[in-house]
């Protein structure tokens, strides 16, 4: 189904929620600082709304949220608040410093969280929809709503919540698919009803925020713009709760590479898309698997003999998109070790790295020559890494690696010796383990007795060849809480040592 005639009918909004909804993954938790450098990378590749987090749920979550719509320029910074007075004030305040905000409210509207979890009738929730619209129009004129669990809620009270919403001031209603369980035909069917339906509709913007439990986020997010939704809200490698979100690449290159069948399009310059990809994977220490669509290692390679020929004849025999036009080109060797200061500012200034000090930079560089004695190719990858890294440890005070020494042959037990720096103080321990890797992390516990759970243990190559940088990520629970801790190096058993003092 083509939009009408309008003035958006071939603008395909796209609403970036990494740093919100993608951070609620188990251990995907960003810093302040983390959180600009994925707003900037978003920006520059011209994402139009970025919902930077959720400024009620703590002091840090504010911050960081100031910290994006101070930062960001070019695009629409987003604050998520529930429909309830103090969240929306919350969000505004943090939202103060942007060139353009947009305060996103939402109550449930399925029956079974009308009942279960809000406790109260519907009268109730459209009521309290309408005040928080009205109140979020306080602070900004760009007001979203959502009803969630809109994709188990019923058609007639979900018809009644928007029309209220919508002439309570709501430019954009976003219908989201909250815990995946809706399929493309049933989902695109009910935008279909809803913009039918709804007396107003034409004066909100349609958007569909959905999840991927069942493996069917993108398609009913594109099932919903061939019915008419003109924004999507999705997540950079699909990060997110649960399954995940709607993958912002995969929608995006399905829309573009599919002009004949979709009559909107996006303003996105697609060639940053992989530099998001590797940031936001190296940031959240979740990797992306090899074949994943758009951005995994294996998604333009070809190994079958008959694949290869019909490529090396003509690409478009076995390939719909070019490599390049999601940015892997950018995949070049750029510095080594006889490079210098300034072009090793001006490569990661073109990453979108920036260095707030001198300080910062010269420790980065430092680290830079330290890499490039052990690896002769350094990569894009590398660079991203390895600034990761200088940050991880400037944030952490406390726990410094300072030694590592490890021993493991065949017949033997193998063991460890560590040398941390505690509180400036250098402390020593030697433990046992069942390899290096188990062996070095007994002996950081003899030192720190952290008493926290290893939940996870994941090492994956930055780039390809036998000096390639390992990137380890830990993930430690203690008393509910989790944390992820990355380390990267050219020998895997140091880059582990690292991950588990940073975690």
């Amino acid at each position: 189904m083509r939009q009408p005639n309008s003035s958006q009918a071939d603008k395909l909004i796209i609403f970036d929620t990494t740093l919100r909804d993608g951070e609620q993954s188990p251990g995907a938790s960003m810093t302040k600082d983390e959180k600009v450098r994925i707003a900037k990378a978003l920006e520059r590749m011209r994402v139009d709304v970025i919902e930077a987090g959720f400024p009620i749920a703590s002091q840090g979550d504010f911050e960081a949220v100031e910290a994006v719509a101070r930062a960001v320029r070019d695009s629409t910074v987003c604050g998520l608040a529930r429909a309830l007075d103090k969240d929306i004030d919350r969000a505004g305040e943090a939202l103060k410093p942007a060139n353009s905000a947009r305060i996103h409210t939402f109550i449930a509207t399925s029956p079974i969280h009308m009942k279960m979890k809000l406790r109260m009738e519907p009268d109730q929730v459209v009521e309290q929809a309408v005040r928080a619209v009205k109140r979020a129009r306080q602070y900004t004129d760009n007001v979203e709503f959502s009803p969630e669990d809109a994709g188990r809620s019923e058609l007639d009270f979900l018809c009644r919540v928007l029309e209220a919403v919508i002439d309570a001031g709501a430019t954009t209603v976003n219908i989201p698919d909250t815990v995946g369980y809706n399929v493309p035909q049933q989902f695109g069917e009910l935008i279909r009803q809803l913009r039918a339906r709804v007396p107003n509709s034409d004066k909100a913007v349609f958007s569909v925020h959905c999840h991927n439990d069942l493996g069917l986020a993108v398609a009913n997010s594109l099932s919903a713009v061939l019915n008419g939704a003109r924004q999507v809200e999705c997540t950079i490698n699909g990060l997110g709760e649960r399954a995940g979100n709607a993958a912002l690449e995969e929608v995006v290159m399905a829309v573009r590479t599919r002009r004949d069948l979709f009559s909107c399009d996006t303003t996105l310059d697609t060639t940053q898309i992989m530099t998001c990809s590797r940031l936001v994977s190296s940031v959240t220490g979740f990797p992306v698997q090899p074949n994943k669509a758009i951005v995994g290692a294996n998604a333009f390679a070809h190994e079958s003999g008959i694949h290869q020929d019909g490529v090396l004849k003509s690409r478009e025999t076995y390939e719909i998109m070019r490599a390049q036009d999601v940015g892997w080109s950018a995949n070049r060797i750029v510095l080594g070790k006889h490079s210098g200061r300034n072009a090793f500012r001006s490569r990661l200034s073109d990453l979108g790295i920036e260095f707030g000090s001198e300080e910062a930079l010269n420790e980065a560089f430092t680290r830079f020559k330290d890499l490039a004695d052990k690896k002769h190719d350094i990569y894009d990858e590398d660079l991203q890494a390895l600034v990761s890294e200088s940050n991880l440890a400037a944030e952490n005070e406390r726990f410094k690696l300072v030694a590592l020494r490890v021993c493991s042959e065949t017949g033997e037990t193998p063991s460890a010796e560590i040398a941390l720096s505690v509180d400036g103080e250098e402390r020593r321990a030697h433990a046992l383990g069942s390899g290096p890797v188990d062996a070095a992390f007994r002996a950081i516990e003899t030192i720190v007795s952290s008493g926290t759970e290893l939940q996870l243990y994941s090492v994956n190559n930055i780039t390809s060849g036998t000096d390639a940088q390992g990137e380890v990520t830990v993930r430690l629970e203690k008393a509910g809480r989790i944390v992820n801790g990355q380390g990267a190096d050219t020998d895997i058993v140091v880059a582990s040592a690292k991950a588990y003092v940073n975690a």
